[in-house]
This record gives structure tokens, C-alpha cells and sequence, in this order.
């Protein structure tokens, strides 16, 4: 019996636009930032972190491939520089979140109040999973990508990203409901 051999996929070149790293600097700061700060970054140190992100992209900008996206890619140099900045003695003590400050100025003042404290119970709770869970989230659930894309910029196999997807969301999920049974027993004894 004779096997037939598969069919290989016809290469079809693409014209890939050459990118300059001036560009995708200009283009990608604020993706950067937000990613760092979503990862855990205080801002304190979010401008020196991002610095230190863009500098490992730059060693490594000839290896990028400019016909796939470029922000997962620049998301993998974040999440392993916020790896590393999370591992400094300095950083390891529990550190109160700086949340988010997303207000809406056009809301009335308890409008704004109870968003701020969602926001800080949020970043509390992504505070507290685990870098490899919080990076997968914030990718897909956060910044909206494709967990293929997420799985080739963190390195893992695709089913290693569907698995800490689940498990960070599961995470993210106790870790409000606890919050918020807190925040009830509070109320309870006032």
C-alpha cells in the first residue's frame, strides 16, 4: 500500500510593510504602559519599566516578523519585564494596587465614588493572580487577542494558554466574591 503524501501548502508571498522601531515606539507606547500597569507594575515605576521593555524589543527587532502583530510580540517583552520587576526584594511585599483611573468626570460624585472602588476591588483582585494567570487574562480579556497570538508570545502551548484563561478568570471570580463578602460583613456591623 502506497501513502499518499499531503499537499504542502502553497507560500504565497506578502508584501510586509517595513516598520521602523521609531514607529512602533510612537505607535505602541501607550499599549506598553497599560499592559505593564494591568501586570502589576506600580506607577512609581511604570516609565523606567517601560523603558526597560522597549530596550529588550530594540535587541531583538531584527527577529521580529513585521506580517504578524506586532503588540503580542511587544506584549511577551512585557510580561517577562514585569516578571522580573515583580521578583526585586523591594517589590515583593504586598503593595496596596494603585488601580485605575478611569473616572468619568461627567458622572454625579457617588457615581464616580462607587466606580472608583470597583475599579480598585478589580485591581485588587488581578492583583492578587498569579503573573503567569494575570498575563493570559489581560491579553485576551483586557487587550482582546487571540490566544494563539497569546500562546506565541508568552511562549506556552496553546492549550497551557486556554487552561490559565480559565484558571485566571475562575481566580479573578473567587477573589470578587471574597471581596465582596468582606465588604458586606463591614456593612453588617456598622
Amino acid at each position: 500500500m502506497t501513502q499518499l503524501a499531503m499537499p504542502r501548502p502553497i507560500a504565497v508571498p506578502t508584501e510586509a510593510k517595513h516598520v521602523t522601531f521609531e514607529e512602533v515606539y510612537s505607535e505602541t507606547f501607550g499599549y506598553v504602559f497599560h499592559a505593564l500597569r494591568r501586570l502589576g507594575v506600580q506607577t512609581r515605576d511604570l516609565e523606567d519599566v517601560v523603558h526597560d521593555v522597549f530596550v529588550a524589543a530594540h535587541r531583538h527587532f531584527e527577529s521580529y516578523d513585521p506580517s504578524r502583530p506586532i503588540k503580542p510580540w511587544l506584549f511577551g517583552f512585557a510580561y517577562r519585564t514585569a516578571a522580573d520587576y515583580r521578583q526585586l526584594a523591594r517589590h515583593r511585599q504586598v503593595q496596596q494596587p494603585d488601580g485605575f483611573d478611569l473616572v468619568d468626570m461627567g458622572n454625579l460624585p457617588d457615581e464616580q465614588l462607587a466606580q472608583k472602588q470597583a475599579q480598585a476591588r478589580f485591581a485588587k483582585a488581578l492583583d492578587a493572580l498569579d503573573l503567569e494567570r494575570r498575563a493570559v487574562f489581560v491579553m485576551h480579556d483586557v487587550n482582546g487577542h487571540s490566544m494563539p497570538e497569546i500562546a506565541e508570545a508568552l511562549g506556552v502551548p496553546l492549550n497551557t494558554g486556554y487552561s490559565r484563561l480559565r484558571l485566571a478568570r475562575r481566580d479573578l471570580e473567587a477573589a470578587l466574591r471574597d471581596s465582596d463578602s468582606k465588604m458586606e460583613q463591614a456593612d453588617a456591623h456598622e
